[in-house]
């Protein structure tokens, strides 16, 4: 131990500016910080991250100093933690990469490192470290369904470096009881509960990555999960090295090292049963979810073990009738949902005026029901001329033991009128075919406007022309003056329901429910009426 940190103190700490470093405040500073590479000039945009996490280092030796560290290197390493404090806060603009993670990250090491400090100094440090939180983290917070998010790397979440953020409020709420860490942990939480498939499947976001997001995840997951009640260690990320640091080769992955020591430390026990409580932009049980997006339209569909993405045609992406070519789900007006569960049934009714080309504003109503092992989708519409058909997902990715792989295929899907799994005619990018080697992740990134690591692929993926896609006709025998079109994901029996107009409303039965869905206008307030019951 001694050795190894003589060895950092003696060649590992830089006073000198990073030549080609961008973000000082204050130049020759003398300030000590760590560099992302060693070599002098060498990609100096990473040095603002990399001294959050030589700090969070320190501290953590710091803390278990006594009988590790001798004396006189501990008054230099507390020396050289006060440093970098210095040089993250004073030297350099904060946050330059405007990364949630890495900010909290470094609110984090201050607080760890006040109580290092003399009393009066470690006043000041813990109230700037609190200070930067509220005024450069909490008040530019981002929002997205419903909830106030940290930004991260220019969005509101990524399933990267969202949970990691998480754990970082954890921290904060360990070390300083200050309740602001634990509200806005929560918030966090939550959020990530709504948007978490059952499977613990999620992608999308500023810094998207398929398979990542492990260990570092794991305090921030227990602890809120934990407080919310909700089994948020579904979080799938990259089970080959979920709750260990150890990379797949076996060695030891050493850039999130810190976390590991919070998260052997903390002793919150995991909550593994779901929350009972109907969230707005979720619908979930058994092994059925859907992750609806802030406009209430699926972002993600969960079905025995397959996972569906919103399909894209003519640049338009979700899940919904097309008509002439164009997709009627983004709504014009206020959206409603009502949830309802009975007879081991879960179910959520959204409804949304919509715009089509033709100027005319429909009401769109659609009826979400699971039993935990089926899903039954029912979408109905004012009667739609031409050829319409529902756009129904994008099959991307199947469970495969503990990982989940690739998959071009629909898996168990029914539908009351024909199904066809479609694929993209023009060839490019902007046509994503599920049978193509490359990833969603991908496409993503080569679809943004900056290169890969810096570009936004959520803001990428916009740009999608087409993609491979479920594509559902109408349903026959529909009553008079309404297009309804009917899809089951999971397996089950033969899939035949019946529609018919009452007094009040449209009544859906199928194997699995008979649904009475309230005319578009709703009850005296506008709200949608939903009777569901089992067979």
């Amino acid at each position: 131990m001694a050795r190894s940190l003589a060895f950092h103190l003696r060649e590992r700490v830089y006073t000198e500016d990073n030549p080609g470093y961008p973000n000082l405040r204050t130049r020759n500073s003398g300030l000590p910080y760590a560099r992302y590479v060693l070599e002098s000039g060498a990609h100096p945009i990473g040095d603002w991250p990399s001294t959050v996490w030589a700090l969070l280092q320190a501290v953590n030796i710091l803390d278990a100093a006594e009988g590790l560290v001798a004396d006189e290197q501990r008054a230099e390493l507390v020396e050289l933690a006060r440093g970098y404090w210095r040089w993250l806060t004073e030297a350099t603009f904060f946050n330059p990469q405007e990364a949630g993670n890495q900010a909290i990250g470094c609110v984090v090491g201050g607080l760890m490192l006040a109580p290092h400090l003399p009393p009066e100094e470690g006043r000041l440090v813990r109230s700037r470290a609190i200070s930067l939180y509220v005024d450069k983290i909490r008040a530019h917070r981002v929002g997205d369904r419903g909830a106030a998010l940290p930004p991260e790397h220019g969005g509101a979440y990524d399933n990267n470096y969202g949970p990691i953020s998480l754990s970082f409020l954890a921290q904060a709420h360990r070390i300083s009881g200050e309740e602001i860490f634990a509200e806005d942990g929560e918030a966090l939480a939550r959020y990530i509960d709504a948007r978490l498939t059952n499977g613990g499947y999620d992608n999308g976001g500023p810094r998207y990555s398929e398979q990542h997001s492990a260990f570092e995840s794991v305090l921030g997951l227990r602890y809120f999960g934990h407080r919310i009640g909700a089994d948020l260690g579904r979080y799938r990320g990259d089970s080959r090295w979920a709750r260990h640091a150890a990379k797949p080769d076996g060695g030891i992955d050493g850039h999130f090292a810190w976390m590991l020591v919070w998260q052997i430390q903390d002793t919150t026990p995991w909550h593994r049963t779901p929350s009972t409580e109907p969230l707005r932009h979720q619908l979930r049980a058994g092994t059925v979810s859907v992750a609806f997006d802030s406009k209430m339209t699926p972002s993600l569909v969960e079905a025995a073990g397959t996972y569906y993405l919103p399909a894209a045609v003519n640049r338009q992406h979700g899940f919904g009738p097309v008509v002439d070519g164009f997709l009627l789900c983004r709504p014009m007006g206020e959206v409603r949902v009502r949830d309802v569960r009975t007879d081991g049934l879960a179910a959520k009714l959204v409804t949304k005026p919509v715009v089509g080309r033709d100027h005319v504003l429909r009401h769109v109503r659609s009826l979400y029901v699971t039993d935990g092992t089926a899903l039954w989708v029912t979408v109905a519409v004012e009667h739609l001329d031409g050829a319409p058909y529902l756009l129904a997902g994008l099959p991307y990715a199947t469970d495969d033991g503990d990982r989940v792989r690739r998959t071009a295929e629909a898996g168990a899907v029914a539908s009351a009128g024909t199904l066809r799994l479609t694929h993209p005619g023009a060839e490019g990018v902007e046509h994503f075919d599920a049978r193509a080697e490359v990833t969603q992740e991908q496409a993503a990134f080569a679809l943004a406007a900056d290169p890969r690591g810096y570009g936004n692929p959520d803001e990428g993926w916009r740009h999608l022309v087409s993609s491979t896609a479920l594509e559902a006709e109408p349903a026959p025998g529909a009553p008079e003056g309404l297009s309804v079109f009917a899809v089951r994901y999971g397996k089950g029996a033969e899939f035949v329901p019946v529609f018919e107009a009452t007094p009040d409303g449209l009544r859906v039965r199928t194997e699995g429910f008979t649904a009475v869905i309230g005319e578009a206008a709703g009850d005296a307030r506008g709200e949608p009426e939903l009777t569901v019951s089992g067979c």
